[in-house]
């Protein structure tokens, strides 16, 4: 998902769902879309073994918020894939650090 030279963020993660918190690992990165002027964030996360998933989360009507210990932001979940990950996006300050952009 990620080249040597992208920002993103791969590790763990918490996900809030209607205020229950949930343990996952997520793998994000983020895009300047020129079309909108907005910063767009995005990735995969995958709940730790043993982790129900919440009814919330699939039917897309609870509050979600994907919080790592670089920041938080609200979350709006997608499609599971084969290999058991959720696809997650958000619009906006993504929930990890980011470096600042080289201007060289």
């Amino acid at each position: 998902m990620f080249d040597d030279h992208d920002d993103g963020y791969s590790g763990p993660a918490t996900l809030t769902v209607d205020g229950h918190d949930l343990a996952v690992r997520v793998r994000l990165d983020a895009r300047h879309e020129p079309h909108d002027g907005k910063l767009h964030w995005f990735g995969r996360l995958r709940f730790d073994p043993g982790i129900a998933v919440p009814p919330g989360l699939t039917t897309g009507i609870g509050r979600i918020e994907l919080r790592t210990a670089g920041g938080r932001a609200r979350a709006y979940i997608g499609d599971l894939d084969l290999w058991g990950r959720y696809r997650v996006t958000g619009v906006g300050t993504p929930p990890f650090v980011q470096d600042d952009p080289s201007l060289d």
